[in-house]
């Protein structure tokens, strides 16, 4: 493969990845990738650690919510049209098929508060020690067209963990938005194949977090996704009212 071959090969997130290799080489500040850093790599920037307390998503997930019989009927049919495939789903069959139709359906969108959904967009949090930058796969922000202040996110939409940890991704972006953001705490969630896991990251004291992961949630089950549509549906109320 000559030069020119080579170049056409690379995708941007190969060449943020280039980047950030030269860059240590030349003893500059060193660069991570949202979408390529490692938990080594998180736990060698900033102090975090995983916390064990399952009672801190009560607030979250037992909110009482009713869903009518047409979203009910929503995502049984989503399951139905999707189930046997996801295990060969690749990421963005994933998404598309089976991730954006229930985005699509909580409908984030806000025009008069300027709130809304954004998939692929990029993010830069820079510090003396360290710099994360890269593109998030979806997040809720204030801004209704470029991200102003970023409220939830979700990572990775990936087909199985064996193509890349989503947890340290997701942690790297809700560190970021806490600190752009002057907040304390952030709620995320990250997909590995039917399974969803959610998120909570709180800020303890500069440079030290630490973060709650809930139970597994099978996307396949219809109890699941049920409950999977509520914690979403908490979120944006959320957002819509603390904006």
């Amino acid at each position: 493969m000559n030069i020119q071959d080579f170049i056409a090969s690379l995708t941007k997130e190969d060449i943020v990845y280039i980047n950030q290799e030269f860059e240590k080489l030349q003893n500059q500040i060193p660069s991570y990738s949202f979408s390529k850093i490692k938990d080594q790599e998180l736990k060698k920037i900033v102090n975090i650690k995983r916390r064990i307390a399952n009672n801190c998503f009560d607030n979250w997930f037992n909110k009482p919510i009713n869903l009518p019989n047409d979203i009910i009927k929503f995502l049984n049919d989503l399951i139905a049209e999707n189930k046997d495939f996801i295990k060969d789903y690749n990421e963005e069959d994933l998404k598309i098929n089976f991730i954006a139709p229930i985005l699509n359906k909580i409908h984030y969108k806000d025009i008069e508060n300027e709130i809304r959904a954004f998939y692929n967009e990029s993010l830069s949090y820079e510090t003396k020690e360290f710099i994360l930058t890269g593109n998030f796969d979806f997040y809720v922000s204030k801004g209704l067209f470029s991200l102003e202040k970023p409220y939830f996110f979700i990572q990775e939409f990936k087909k199985g963990i064996q193509y890349s940890n989503p947890e340290p991704q997701l942690l790297a972006e809700l560190i970021a938005a806490v600190e752009l953001n002057g907040f304390t705490t952030m709620k995320g969630a990250y997909i590995v194949g039917a399974i969803w896991n959610f998120v909570i990251l709180e800020k303890l004291d500069k440079n030290k977090y630490q973060y709650f992961i809930s139970d597994n949630f099978d996307s396949t089950k219809i109890e699941d996704l049920t409950a999977i549509y509520k914690n979403l549906l908490f979120v944006k109320d959320e957002i819509m009212q603390n904006h």
